[in-house]
């Protein structure tokens, strides 16, 4: 008959294990290791690393500070317009963007570079008549009338004088909500 083989498994010790992979790792890793030297370096020659260091002890103190200034009303709102903006800036194309800010500085160059011409009142009519100003004054003038529509629903808040928030005037949205012929 069969005699069984003896299997013995060696107890696994991680720590061994970890000491051997850390023995190991400056020659398998010397270039990163350096590379962190250095940055570690220049961080502490900066003095980021005091800064770190500062804020991790006063790390509880900071955050009481941040809770308190988020709690209030000033705040809240702050929180509010932000998440806002975020989705407002989410909506609009990067190249409208781009359009704009690619236009301010050659807006400005043109400005100081004419500033020993003389301003006429046909050289400006003459200006505003072109294809590019009259493309970006109809632009203007869509963004204005997009803008007067909704100062109509901004009247219809009114801010809690408990919070400062702006609440839904119930006696407003009735007259707006009339007005438009749904009440």
């Amino acid at each position: 008959m069969a005699q069984p083989i003896p299997l013995e498994i060696q107890p696994r010790n991680p720590r061994a294990e970890l000491l051997s992979r850390l023995e190991q790792a400056p020659e398998e890793h010397a270039e990163a290791i350096l590379a962190t030297y250095e940055v570690l370096q220049q961080l502490h020659e900066r003095g980021v690393l005091e800064i770190m260091r500062g804020g991790l002890a006063a790390s509880d103190e900071i955050l009481k500070k941040v809770v308190d200034g988020a709690k209030t009303p000033e705040g809240i709102r702050a929180i509010r317009n932000l998440l806002f903006f975020g989705r407002i800036l989410g909506n609009i194309e990067p190249e409208w963007f781009e359009g704009i800010f690619k236009a301010i500085p050659e807006g400005i160059a043109q400005v100081t570079a004419d500033r020993g011409q003389r301003v006429s009142l046909f050289g400006l009519l003459r200006r505003l008549t072109s294809k590019d100003s009259l493309r970006g004054l109809f632009a203007a003038v869509d963004f204005l009338q997009a803008f007067g529509r909704h100062l109509q629903v901004l009247n219809t808040y009114v801010s809690c004088t408990g919070c400062g928030l702006r609440v839904e005037c119930v006696s407003c949205a009735l007259i707006a909500r009339r007005a438009r012929g749904a009440g």
